[in-house]
């Protein structure tokens, strides 16, 4: 079966969060919050580096959207249920259809961290992959010195099964870092 053909809803909740697929007009939140968070986003995020404007971000949006739609990579948004506001981006990227395989990736508004809102998504999007996408495995990997990123598959009881070592280049490209691989499966 093509991906495209694969049906699942296009929102879900948690307790205490919306998680849906991007929609065009997103653009504007997502700008403001990577604004509010970028002491915090740029030494992990690549596209923390430059500067965009708004614009750039409802393209990035728009993009996302589309490529949830045709199954290629699956970005979620997350708001709170009672307030509306935008807490953080989390995503099923990665995708091997045939093994249902899908890595897990996330970054929060800084406002909003400390709250479990972030592992309270990561759980939730886990939860979503294994009973309505079938997954039979999900990864977590995150750069070694990201110590708040490691944190969410521990607490979710994901498996370290290693360190890949070397295995990229850190966003200003002055050195070689290590990943962490975290897994879990169906």
């Amino acid at each position: 079966m093509k991906p495209i053909m694969i049906d699942f809803p296009e929102e879900f909740y948690t307790e205490r969060l919306v998680i849906r697929m991007p929609k065009p007009g997103d653009g504007k939140v997502v700008f403001e919050a990577v604004n509010a968070s970028i002491v915090e986003l740029k030494p992990w995020m690549k596209f923390a580096q430059n500067e965009q404007t708004e614009y750039d971000f409802e393209v990035e949006v728009r993009e996302a959207h589309v490529r949830f739609l045709s199954r290629e990579n699956l970005r979620f948004l997350v708001f709170l249920k009672e307030t509306g506001q935008f807490v953080a981006t989390s995503s099923l990227h990665n995708i091997d259809w045939d093994v249902r395989k899908f890595e897990i990736g996330y970054w929060i508004n800084t406002c909003f961290s400390g709250n479990g809102y972030m592992t309270e998504a990561v759980k939730g999007i886990s939860d979503f992959a294994f009973s309505r996408l079938n997954a039979r495995r999900l990864e977590i990997r995150c750069d070694t010195k990201n110590i708040r990123s490691k944190l969410i598959p521990e607490r979710l009881q994901f498996e370290l099964e290693g360190i890949i070592k070397n295995e990229d280049v850190s966003v200003d490209g002055n050195e070689l870092r290590n990943t962490f691989i975290f897994g879990k499966i169906s």
